[in-house]
């Protein structure tokens, strides 16, 4: 493929300005015929073309009179920080003091000390890891509302 050059650009000259008046100023030299030539691209662009647009995707909102708007603001309620065994904790969902249900569950760190067990040769003893609590994630729940209030993995 072979490279082209760009079109080159023509030469047009100014339109002639109608005379006005001057001050009598004589220090100002005469415009030069150079800087009466414009240079104008040998392509030239097309405006966008206009014409129906796409109408919005949503209709604007309009509040009838009379009328005022409610904002709501809901924060959720912080983590309480709890331990391995079940925690006398306030529930922030249900508002009541309760000592937490706790349910263990496994891991990432869990299936990879499995794996480990498996590689070093003691694949008898891959169902430990399982079997242990130290190696488990415990979640908390509020026994009342079974709300989620927090966790520990250790």
């Amino acid at each position: 493929m072979e490279k082209q050059e760009p079109p080159p650009y023509t030469e047009q000259p100014l339109p002639q300005p109608q005379p006005q008046p001057q001050p009598q100023l004589d220090s100002m030299p005469p415009p030069t015929a150079q800087a009466q030539i414009r240079f104008v691209p040998a392509q030239t662009y097309q405006p966008y073309p206009t014409g129906p647009t796409q109408p919005p995707m949503y209709p604007p909102m309009q509040q009838p009179p009379g009328s005022s708007t409610v904002v709501i603001h809901t924060t959720i309620p912080p983590r309480v920080p709890v331990g391995r065994d079940p925690t006398f904790v306030h529930c922030p969902s249900c508002q009541n003091d309760v000592v937490t249900r706790i349910e263990t569950a496994p891991t990432s760190r869990t299936h990879l000390w499995a794996m480990m067990l498996c590689l070093v040769g003691c694949w008898p003893c891959v169902c430990v890891p399982y079997c242990m609590d130290s190696c488990k994630k415990t979640n908390h729940y509020c026994p009342v509302c079974n709300g989620y209030i927090g966790s520990r993995s250790d």
